[in-house]
């Protein structure tokens, strides 16, 4: 005669947990989505509806005016300096940082972080301190007609200062992912170094570099605190954009202010609709 066991009872989890981490999920999405909205999509909303509150008309001649597009101007012509200087910069640094064993090599990563712990402010001081008229070269420089401080060549200093950082803390880190067997295979087999770094390098880094390049393009488009330090704001000369809406702020321009800052606004989309594509490509690559 058999027997037959009796089947085990199945117990089904209790559902308190699946509710409360229900719960703590809405919970923490609806924090986080009254915060966007309070403090970034308000702000928005606010910045073309203050450049829109007299009519297309009237934003339309405050992005003309003759001050905001040369302030526009200075500001791309400082980001087509500053950001290729950094991108050497930062490829050189990145290379030797992940590439080399040497000595000073913390000392080096030490140095690439100075700027992110270095109030702006302070990094404007500092170039004032050295090139100004009672700086330390001061009196060579106004000897020989040499204007940095007061002038573009001052802004475009203070804007690589602030933003070298960027590309190099870009790179770093994904260049350690990869290593550098591909590189040494390449120099087993007769590469010099610049068919190393121009064939083998830069196809491998390509998106992480161009993700850099755009975070500092932002960074120096908004740069504020050592570009006001070191341009003495010269209306149409020493003013790049988010001068130029403090300017038209404090004259109660506020239109004008507006209008320029939703420049900057279109800016940051851009930069942050370039990186989701950025980021996007880098998975796709990596699948």
């Amino acid at each position: 005669m058999s027997t037959t066991l009796p089947l085990p009872k199945v117990v089904s989890a209790p559902r308190t947990h699946s509710k409360q981490g229900t719960t703590v999920r809405r919970v923490l999405i609806g924090a986080a989505l009254v915060f966007l909205t309070l403090f970034l999509a308000f702000p928005l909303l606010a910045v073309f509806a203050q450049a829109f509150v007299k009519g297309l008309h009237a934003y339309l001649a405050a992005i003309r005016d003759e001050e905001t597009l040369l302030a526009a101007r200075l500001t791309l012509m400082v980001i087509f300096i500053a950001v290729p200087l950094n991108l050497v910069f930062g490829l050189a640094a990145g290379w030797a940082i992940t590439k080399f064993d040497f000595h000073g090599k913390n000392i080096l990563i030490t140095l690439i972080d100075l700027p992110l712990a270095v109030s702006p402010v302070v990094s404007g001081l500092i170039y004032v301190l050295v090139f100004g008229l009672h700086g330390w070269f001061g009196s060579w420089l106004d000897s020989h007609d040499i204007r940095i401080i007061f002038a573009v060549p001052g802004i475009v200093m203070a804007t690589t200062f602030v933003t070298f950082p960027f590309i190099a803390r870009e790179l770093i880190p994904f260049m350690q992912t990869q290593g550098k067997e591909e590189e040494e295979a390449a120099a087993v087999l007769g590469a010099n170094g610049w068919h190393i770094l121009f064939k083998v390098t830069l196809p491998n880094i390509k998106w992480s570099l161009l993700y850099g390049v755009i975070l500092a393009s932002a960074r120096a488009a908004g740069e504020f605190g050592a570009v006001s330090v070191v341009s003495g704001h010269i209306r149409g000369q020493t003013t790049t954009l988010p001068l130029q809406v403090e300017i038209l702020y404090n004259e109660y321009n506020f239109v004008g202010a507006f209008a320029a800052a939703s420049l900057l606004t279109l800016l940051a989309v851009v930069t942050l609709i370039a990186r989701k594509t950025i980021e996007w490509k880098t998975s796709e690559t990596e699948e």
